[in-house]
């Protein structure tokens, strides 16, 4: 037996041959036994036609396998422990179909924020005042809301109030209220002076629960007796249109949603200066923040008109912030939009059956009066106020206000001279 059998390594069927070190698959070649010596251990290696011989491990030539095994389906085990895949190259997707992908992803963070605001928003909403009861006007044309900026210092502290001269108490009283119609003809704002002599229904004081006759007295007492409801009652029997909805925001509301939206640019014909309000302004445009902004819609003192000026000013002032919030620059700015909402809803209050949906029309249509498309008017008034027990009072034009309620229940064109 020569050196070169009695070395020759067992050959392991499936595996390749490298020299005379035998690892891995075979892929071409024979086995034969090497049948001089009988069956046993030692078997003969007969190269294949795609092999060459190379030195192996003992100095001597040995084949060495150039062909690659053949492929097998994915997930089959080869012999020899060995597992071998054949998966589909990657391939890069277009900019069309990854622009398309990043559009619904977005579109669904979207929603989805849209969806959780709006339960969140709807769940904190102030649905406290029921405008039901008897003896209230039929339904008119189109829809009448009642604005009313009440002067509750709910959420405010002393410091602030201080800074703000919004003085003490807990409120109680109105300092703006405001009919605002929208129909077929567009969009009607008119201010009701807080000082306006009008007859207060008969109603029922909740803290003692005597019930007082009907009465004359300022509009502003109808809040400070009873109440939102007292009020909407007192409206609605002065100017015989129904109030569908009522909407009320306090102090620290009104600031808060002012500084959110990052001021509200508002120009003036003078120097204005009142201690009483803490307004002071030159004569010009400037962008008022929330303090300023208060101060602005408050002060009466340094107007002309009194009350009728002080209307104007509010009138002026809300369409103004109605239009700064919906600018893309502040609607479409989260860093902006949250905290105007959160600071709304803080001190927000409306009726039973005010939705969201209807909350956002309200917003819209005093957006519309900012922009040109609809009208902004006070009451008529007299020429001369009325002295009262109460102090100086207001006095409504009785015929032109009557013909104003009515164009307005009736959902026509306003035809009222506007003044003030």
């Amino acid at each position: 037996m020569s050196d070169r059998e009695t070395r020759a390594p067992r050959l392991i069927t499936g595996q390749v041959v490298t020299g005379q070190v035998f690892t891995g698959e075979v892929a071409t070649g024979e086995v034969r036994p090497y049948e001089a010596y009988g069956p046993g251990p030692y078997e003969a290696y007969v190269p294949g036609p795609y092999e060459e011989r190379h030195p192996g491990p003992y100095g001597e030539r040995g084949p060495h396998i150039y062909e690659e095994p053949p492929a097998r389906p994915y997930g089959e085990r080869a012999r020899g422990g060995h597992t071998h895949s054949v998966r589909p190259p990657w391939v890069r997707p277009s900019r069309c179909r990854r622009l398309v992908r990043l559009l619904t992803l977005l579109l669904c963070v979207l929603f989805l924020t849209g969806l959780g605001t709006y339960g969140w928003a709807d769940f904190r909403l102030d649905r406290s005042v029921d405008l039901g009861g008897t003896g209230r006007p039929s339904q008119g044309k189109g829809t009448t809301y009642l604005i009313v900026g009440s002067d509750s210092r709910d959420g405010l502290s002393e410091e602030t109030r201080k800074a703000l001269h919004a003085g003490g108490g807990g409120g109680g009283r109105t300092d703006s209220m405001m009919l605002l119609h929208t129909g077929a003809h567009g969009t009607t704002m008119v201010s009701l002076p807080r000082d306006s002599w009008v007859t207060l229904p008969s109603y029922l004081d909740p803290d003692t629960g005597k019930r007082y006759p009907a009465a004359k007295n300022k509009l502003n007492a109808a809040y400070s007796l009873g109440g939102p409801r007292l009020l909407v009652r007192t409206v609605e029997l002065n100017t015989g249109l129904r109030v569908d909805h009522y909407a009320e925001i306090g102090f620290a509301g009104f600031v808060g949603v002012v500084d959110a939206v990052g001021g509200v640019r508002m120009c003036v014909d003078r120097d204005i200066r009142d201690p009483k309000s803490g307004l002071n302004l030159k004569k010009g445009c400037h962008n008022l923040n929330g303090s300023q902004a208060l101060a602005f819609v408050r002060q009466r003192h340094q107007e002309a008109q009194g009350d009728l000026g002080r209307s104007r000013n509010q009138r002026k002032f809300l369409s103004a912030l109605a239009h700064q919030a919906a600018t893309p620059g502040t609607a479409l700015d989260p860093f902006r939009t949250w905290p105007a909402l959160n600071a709304a809803l803080d001190t927000l209050v409306v009726d039973k059956d005010m939705e969201l949906p209807t909350l956002v029309s309200l917003f819209q249509a005093m957006r519309s009066v900012s922009g040109g498309s609809g009208k902004q008017l006070s009451v008529p008034v007299s020429d001369t106020d009325v002295r009262t027990s109460k102090g100086t009072a207001v006095r409504w034009d009785a015929a032109k206000a009557r013909q104003l309620f009515t164009e307005l229940r009736n959902d026509r064109p306003v035809g009222v001279e506007k003044k003030g």
